[in-house]
C-alpha cells in the first residue's frame, strides 16, 4: 500500500472562507439538502454542494496518470465507486477507447447525469456492497466518496473495493493533520461522516484488510 497523488493534480489549495461556510446560511439545513445527493448537491447552489458540477476535462491527467501508473491496457476492465457524473471514466475511454469501464454511485441524479459516453456503464448502488464478481477489475478506484459513509459502510466498503480487484486499487478521501485542519473540514465539507488523521485511515485500512494505494485532502 502506497501513498499515490493523483487527484493533488487537479486539486489546487484555493483560498476558502470557512466562517462564512457557517454563517451565510444555516450549515445543517444546507447539509441535510446536500446529503440527499440530488440536483442542490450537483447542480444548485455553491452553498449546497458543488454549485454546478459541469464537464471541463480537468480529469483526463488523472486518468492518464492511473494508466502509466497501473499498466492499463485495451481490454482491461476499471471500476470507479462513487462515479458521479463519470468524468473520470470518460477520461479513461478517451485514452484508451477499448477499455472496460464500469461506475456505481448511491446518486440517482449523478447516475442520471452521467455522461452519455459511458452511462450505459453506470448504475445506482452502494459502495458497501458492489454488484460484481470476485477479482474483475484490473483497477478500482474511489475518489473522494469513502468518508461520506458511516465506519460500518466505510468498513465494508473497503473490503469490497478489495474484494472486485485481481489488480490495483486507490481511494483518496478527506483527512486532517492537526486542530486547525479538523475544523476547517468541519466548517467546509456538508456530507462527511468520517473525520479521521491518517493513521486513523491506516488503522482502517489495515482492519478491512485493504492493500490499496491511497491519497488524502487536507484544509489547511
Amino acid at each position: 500500500m502506497a501513498y499515490r497523488e493523483f487527484v493533488s493534480l487537479v486539486h489546487k489549495s484555493t483560498k476558502r472562507d470557512y466562517l462564512a461556510r457557517v454563517t451565510q446560511r444555516d450549515k445543517a439545513d444546507v447539509a441535510e439538502m446536500a446529503i440527499k445527493f440530488d440536483y442542490d448537491y450537483w447542480d444548485g447552489s455553491r452553498e449546497t454542494g458543488y454549485g454546478g458540477y459541469k464537464y471541463d476535462g480537468r480529469w483526463r491527467k488523472v486518468a492518464d496518470a492511473m494508466i502509466e501508473t497501473y499498466g492499463i491496457k485495451p481490454g482491461m476492465r476499471v471500476l470507479d465507486v462513487g462515479s458521479g457524473k463519470g468524468f473520470i471514466l470518460h477520461d479513461f475511454r478517451e485514452a484508451i477507447p477499448d477499455l472496460e469501464v464500469a461506475g456505481i454511485d448511491i446518486s440517482s441524479y449523478g447516475v442520471e447525469h452521467t455522461m452519455e459516453s459511458v452511462k450505459p456503464f453506470c448504475q445506482v448502488g452502494s459502495a458497501a456492497k458492489l454488484p460484481y464478481p470476485d477479482k474483475h477489475f484490473d483497477l478500482v478506484i474511489s475518489i473522494n466518496t469513502l468518508h461520506n459513509l458511516y465506519n460500518y459502510d466505510l468498513d465494508a466498503a473497503l473490503r469490497e473495493m478489495e474484494r472486485v480487484s485481481r489488480g490495483a486499487k486507490y481511494l483518496c478521501v478527506e483527512g486532517y493533520r492537526n486542530e486547525r485542519e479538523k475544523v476547517n473540514l468541519m466548517y467546509w465539507q456538508l456530507t462527511c461522516r468520517i473525520f479521521h488523521t491518517p493513521e486513523e485511515w491506516a488503522f482502517e485500512f489495515k482492519r478491512s484488510g485493504y492493500t490499496g494505494d491511497h491519497e488524502f485532502i487536507f484544509f489547511e
